[in-house]
C-alpha cells in the first residue's frame, strides 16, 4: 500500500487544541486496525495512481476545505518501490510508525505497540518465489487480473511462517555455488560477465576489480596503431636511423612494384568503375579477348652435308682456341694479381703488427714518462732549495772576506791620507747589559786587525815557499779565521748530507741511475722509431729530464775552490756514450748520433747557469790569481763543447766581467773620501801602508789583464783596466811618488798592453 501524500497547508489563525484534535484529516491513513487484505492493497494502489494523475498545484482557494491552498509532494519511484516491497511481504506501513496519542503532543510507545513492532519485524530473508519472478522495477497495472492474483499470492506467502535455514544448508548452498562458478555449467547458473577474463589483459593488478582506462579492450591506439603510427619510435642512434632509412626505401619500392603490377581483373574492374562514373561511354566495347592460334609447322630442313659440318666444326674449334687463349691470359693475369694481393696482404699484416707493437710501446713509454714527471715534481723543489742555500753560504763567505779587505784598505789609507770625518772614532757605547760595544775604527780595533793580518801572513809563509818571496799585500789574503772556516766547512758538509737525503727514499734503479731509466727508454725509442725520435727532438727531451740528476751531482761543488774536470762526473760519461751509439776502433773516436753532442747541450742547459750564479754570488775573488787561473782552465774546457758565440757562453763572460767591475767600483768608493780629504801626515807606517794598498790594486789589475787575454776585449775589459789605473792607483802613487809610488806604476806600465797605457804614464814606458 502506498504512503498517503504529504500535504503542505497555508493555515489561518490557530484554532484551539480541541478543535485541532477533533477535526481529523480525511486523507490521512488510519493509524490502527488490522492488516489490510490483498484486495484492499490493490484498491489503494489504484486509487494512488489515479490521484497522482489528477494532482495539480493550485494557488487559488479550495471550496471543499476552505482552510488554504494545498500542495501535494510527488513521491519518487524509489520510495514507491520501497512501499510496494513492504506491502508485498505483508508489513503494513503503520507498523513502522509510532502510535500517536490524540491527547498528547508527542509519540507514546506502549507495550502493545512494541509487541506489534517485534512481531512485524522479519527475522530472515523472504522466501524465494517458486513461480514467476516478480520484478518491482516493472511498472504495475493494478487493473489487470493477473497482477491482482500475483499480489494476492505474495500476501498469502507473507502471512505464512518464515523458515530460517540452518547453517549446514547455507554452507551446502555456498559450496554448490562455488562449484558452478568454477565449472560454469548447470541449468540454474547464469554468468554475469559477457566475456571471459582470460580473453583480455588482466593489467598490472589482476586481483583488483578496478579497471584503468588504458586496460580497456578496443583502445584506438592499439586497434589503429598501424595507420596512426602510434607504435613508431623516433630513431636517435646512428644504427637505428640507418635501419629506418632502409625500411622506408623498402616500403617505397614495394609500393612502386604494387602500383606497376596490373592484372586483367584489376583492369576490368577499373574500366567498370569508369563506366559507372560516366567517364567512359557505355557504347565503348570491351577489349577483345585473345584468340588461340596454333603454332605454324616449320618447313622441312634439308640433311646437312659433310663439308658444311666440317666447316662448322672448324669454325667452332677456332673460336674455342681463341677463347681458351683469352681465358688462359686472363687466368695468368688473375694469378699475378693474386700474387700481388698476397704480397700486399702480407705487407699490410706486417704493418699492422708493427703498428700494434708501436702503439703498445708508446703506451708503456707514456706511462713511464708520467711517472718520471711525478718524480721530478716531487724532487725538484728540495733540490732548488739546497742550491739556494749553497749560494747563500758562498755569498756570506765572500762578504766576510770583502769586509775585512775594505777595513784593511781604510786602515792603510788613514795612515798616509788622514782620517775622514765619517771614519772618526766614535765614543764607546754600552748595551743594555752594561757591556762596551767596540767601535769599528777605534785604535784598538785597528791594532787587532793589523795583528791578525800579520799572523795570517806568517802562517802562509810557513806553509808556502812561494809566499815567502811575495811582498806584503800581494798575497790573496782571502782565508777566513779558523772559527769561521770551521763553521763554513761544517755547513758545506751538512749541505752535501741533505743532498744525499733527497734520494734516500728512492729504491728503484731506474730512478736512482738515469742510465737504467732515461738512457734505456730513450735509447729504445731512437733504435726502434728513429724518424719519430729525430722529428720530436728526443735527445733534447732526454736532456731536460736528465738535468735533475746533473744538478744533484754538482750540488755543493765550487769549480774555483775545488777544481775538478768535467769528464770526471758520471753524467758526462753517460751522455758522451749515449751521443755516440755506434762502436768504433780503438784509435778512432765514435761518430755522433742523430742527436749531436748531448754533453754540450747539458753544459749550456744546466752547468753554465749554475756557474753564473756561483761566480756572481761570491765564488770568484777578483784579487785571487788562483781563482783566475782555475777560471781560465774551466773556460777552456767548456769551449771544447760549447761555441764561443753561444748565448749561454756570453752570459758566463758577462758574469766574470760583473765581478771585476764590482771590485773596481768598491775600490773607488773606498778611496773617494780619503782623496777628498787628502791630509797626509808624517808617520813611519805610511810608506808600507801606501805600498800595501797599491800592491793589492796592482794584483787586481794583473788578474783583469790576464782574463782579458783569454776572453778578449768584451764588455769593455780594457776600459775597466784603464779606469782602475787612472782613478784608483795613480792618485795614490802620486801622493808618495818618491817613496814607492813610482816603482809600483812602472810595474803597472809593464803589465798593461801598449794600447791600454794612459798618456800620463807613457814616459815610464820609454825609460
Amino acid at each position: 500500500m502506498a504512503e498517503p501524500p504529504v500535504l503542505f497547508k497555508r493555515t489561518k489563525p490557530k484554532h484551539t487544541q480541541r478543535s485541532r484534535l477533533s477535526t481529523p484529516d480525511p486523507d490521512a491513513a488510519p493509524t490502527t486496525g488490522e492488516d489490510d487484505s490483498p484486495s484492499a492493497v490493490a484498491a489503494k494502489l489504484k486509487k494512488k495512481t489515479r490521484a497522482k494523475a489528477k494532482s495539480t498545484l493550485s494557488f487559488g482557494g479550495d471550496e471543499e476545505e476552505g482552510e488554504g491552498e494545498v500542495f501535494k509532494l510527488k513521491k519518487s519511484s524509489l520510495s514507491k518501490k520501497l512501499q510496494l516491497g513492504k506491502s508485498s511481504i505483508g508489513i503494513p506501513p503503520s507498523a513502522f510508525e509510532p502510535t500517536i496519542a490524540r491527547q498528547s503532543t508527542g509519540p507514546t510507545y506502549d507495550a502493545a505497540y512494541l509487541s506489534q513492532l517485534k512481531a512485524s519485524t522479519p527475522t530472515a530473508r523472504p522466501p524465494v518465489l517458486t513461480g514467476e519472478s516478480y520484478d518491482v522495477d516493472v511498472s504495475m497495472d493494478v487493473d489487470s487480473p493477473g497482477q491482482l492474483s500475483t499480489l494476492s499470492s505474495i500476501a498469502d506467502d507473507a502471512g505464512a511462517e518464515t523458515a530460517i535455514p540452518s547453517a549446514s544448508s547455507i554452507l551446502a548452498a555456498k559450496e554448490k555455488r562455488d562449484r558452478l562458478r568454477k565449472s560454469k555449467v548447470g541449468e540454474d547458473f547464469i554468468s554475469l560477465s559477457l566475456t571471459k577474463r582470460d580473453d583480455f589483459s588482466q593489467g598490472p593488478h589482476p586481483e583488483s576489480r578496478l579497471m584503468r582506462e588504458e586496460d580497456e579492450l578496443g583502445d584506438a591506439d592499439d586497434e589503429y596503431a598501424e595507420f596512426t603510427s602510434a607504435q613508431e619510435r623516433i630513431a636517435l642512434g646512428k644504427k637505428s636511423r640507418k635501419k629506418e632509412a632502409q625500411k622506408r626505401r623498402a616500403e617505397m619500392n614495394e609500393m612502386i612494384i604494387d602500383a606497376e603490377e596490373e592484372d586483367e581483373e584489376t583492369q576490368e574492374w577499373e574500366q567498370e568503375q569508369l563506366r559507372r562514373g560516366g567517364l567512359r561511354p557505355e557504347s565503348a566495347e570491351p577489349a577483345p579477348k585473345p584468340v588461340y592460334k596454333p603454332a605454324p609447322i616449320p618447313p622441312v630442313t634439308p640433311i646437312p652435308t659433310m663439308g658444311a659440318a666440317i666447316a662448322r666444326l672448324t669454325q667452332s674449334m677456332s673460336e674455342l682456341t681463341t677463347s681458351h687463349a683469352q681465358h688462359s691470359a686472363a687466368m695468368s693475369k688473375l694469378g699475378e694479381e693474386q700474387r700481388l694481393l698476397d704480397a700486399r696482404e702480407k705487407e699490410m699484416r706486417e704493418m699492422i703488427a708493427k703498428a700494434e707493437d708501436k702503439r703498445s710501446w708508446f703506451n708503456a713509454f707514456r706511462e713511464w714518462v708520467e711517472s718520471v714527471a711525478t718524480f721530478l715534481d716531487e724532487k725538484f723543489p728540495p733540490l732548488e732549495k739546497l742550491e739556494d742555500e749553497h749560494i747563500s753560504l758562498v755569498k756570506e763567505r765572500a762578504d766576510m772576506v770583502a769586509a775585512r779587505r775594505r777595513a784593511e784598505d781604510e786602515d792603510d789609507l788613514m795612515l798616509f791620507l788622514g782620517t775622514p770625518p765619517s771614519l772618526q772614532p766614535q765614543p764607546e757605547e754600552v748595551d743594555e747589559l752594561g757591556r762596551t760595544i767596540p767601535s769599528a775604527n777605534s785604535p784598538h780595533a785597528r791594532a787587532n786587525r793589523n795583528a791578525a793580518r800579520e799572523s795570517r801572513r806568517l802562517r802562509r809563509r810557513a806553509t808556502n815557499q812561494q809566499a815567502r818571496q811575495e811582498e806584503e799585500g800581494f798575497s790573496t789574503d782571502s782565508e777566513l779565521p779558523q772559527g769561521d772556516e770551521d763553521d763554513y766547512r761544517t755547513a758545506m758538509g751538512q749541505l752535501l748530507a741533505d743532498a744525499k737525503g733527497i734520494m734516500a727514499d728512492v729504491k728503484a734503479d731506474e730512478f736512482r741511475d738515469p742510465n737504467a731509466g732515461l738512457g734505456k727508454w730513450f735509447g729504445e725509442w731512437r733504435s726502434k722509431f728513429g724518424d719519430i725520435y729525430t722529428g720530436a727532438w728526443g735527445g733534447l727531451g732526454m736532456i731536460g729530464a736528465w738535468e735533475f740528476w746533473v744538478r744533484l751531482e754538482i750540488l755543493g761543488w765550487d769549480p774555483l775552490e775545488r777544481p775538478r774536470s768535467l769528464d770526471s762526473f758520471s753524467w758526462y760519461k753517460s751522455l758522451y756514450n749515449y751521443s755516440r751509439p755506434s762502436e768504433a776502433d780503438d784509435e778512432d773516436e765514435p761518430e755522433l748520433g742523430p742527436d749531436g753532442d748531448l754533453v754540450s747541450a747539458m753544459i749550456t742547459t744546466a752547468l753554465i747557469p749554475r756557474f753564473c750564479r756561483i761566480l756572481e754570488g761570491g765564488g770568484l775573488d777578483a784579487y785571487s790569481a788562483t781563482d783566475i787561473r782555475r777560471l781560465v782552465d774551466l773556460m777552456e774546457e767548456i769551449e771544447i763543447s760549447v761555441d764561443k758565440q753561444n748565448p749561454k757562453f756570453e752570459l758566463l763572460l758577462k758574469s766574470v766581467h760583473s765581478v771585476f767591475s764590482t771590485a773596481v767600483e768598491a775600490t773607488e768608493a773606498t778611496l773617494a773620501p780619503f782623496l777628498e780629504l787628502n791630509q797626509p801626515r808624517f808617520d813611519p807606517a805610511a810608506i808600507p801602508a801606501r805600498r800595501r794598498f797599491l800592491t793589492r790594486r796592482y794584483k787586481l789589475l794583473r788578474n783583469l789583464v790576464q782574463w782579458r787575454k783569454h776572453a778578449g776585449d768584451r764588455y769593455g775589459l780594457g776600459t775597466l783596466a784603464i779606469r782602475l789605473v787612472t782613478s784608483s792607483m795613480l792618485p795614490v802613487a802620486e801622493s808618495g811618488w818618491e817613496v814607492g809610488g813610482e816603482d809600483i806604476m812602472r810595474k803597472v806600465v809593464q803589465a798593461l798592453p801598449s794600447e791600454l797605457i794612459p798618456p800620463s804614464l807613457q814616459h815610464l814606458r820609454a825609460t
